[in-house]
């Protein structure tokens, strides 16, 4: 698919090669299930905290079909059907929710619900977490709102030596669901330098269906030995 006003270059001869696998996670393929299944149960509206996933298209679809996308909670009547998008929520948008009776279908992915986890198990402990990740990505963004305490973002080596923390022998580091595969490995090899002692996820963080794709990628770049052009919208880069 390409970008809305780009154009890919053409040549006279041209494959176009389907990479395998490729498509969704299986936690959004679930997710869209459920907003489906709850138009057709419950009947619309029923509302969704932000697009169910990082696809336009999707969300428009559900959209015609009566599924009410919100940036807020706020936007939510009071006694309606709320449906968390597959990225998560914070704790402050569960707590909102149980306080106004609003009726909660819950679609986060369980890789993401993973990483929540270690935040809730490292944080009251006073360990200081550095959350490896873009920080305009919801996903960060959800995670960051379960820290009861200070939490440092970084997305390059060079910014290892930024986070200040307590005490170098409590930190802990997670990693966002979606980065590239071989981003992750050099900051936390600059990180246990900075931090000998810094605790690592007990699995690790990155998602499958991210890892899958990027080596059919790999594959198909490895087998061609040719120049490959790749045009992918943002949206749908996770």
């Amino acid at each position: 698919m390409v970008p809305e006003g780009k154009n890919l270059p053409t040549t006279e001869h041209a494959t176009l090669l389907l990479p395998w696998p490729r498509g969704y996670w299986a936690a959004g393929i679930h997710a869209i299930e459920a907003v489906e299944l709850a138009l057709t149960k419950v009947g619309r509206p029923v509302y969704v905290r932000k697009g169910i996933i990082n696809n336009r298209h999707v969300v428009e679809d559900l959209a015609v079909r009566g599924a009410v996308f919100v940036e807020s909670l706020q936007e939510v009547p009071n006694g309606a059907v709320i449906i968390f998008r597959a990225h998560g929520v914070s704790s402050t948008d569960r707590e909102e929710v149980i306080r106004r009776g609003l009726y909660v279908i819950d679609a986060t992915g369980p890789l993401v619900t993973k990483v929540h986890f270690e935040v809730i198990r490292y944080s009251p402990e006073g360990y200081s977490i550095i959350l490896i990740g873009r920080r305009d990505h919801d996903e960060v963004v959800r995670t960051l709102g379960e820290a009861t305490q200070g939490t440092g973002i970084i997305c390059s080596v060079e910014e290892v030596d930024s986070p200040e923390v307590e005490g170098p022998e409590r930190v802990a580091y997670l990693t966002q669901r979606t980065p590239g595969l071989d981003e992750p490995s050099g900051i936390v090899a600059a990180l246990e330098r900075r931090f000998p002692c810094i605790q690592s996820p007990s699995v690790q963080d990155i998602c499958y269906a991210t890892e899958n794709r990027q080596d059919a990628v790999i594959r198909e770049v490895e087998w061609t030995q040719e120049d490959i052009r790749f045009a992918l919208p943002a949206e749908l880069a996770s």
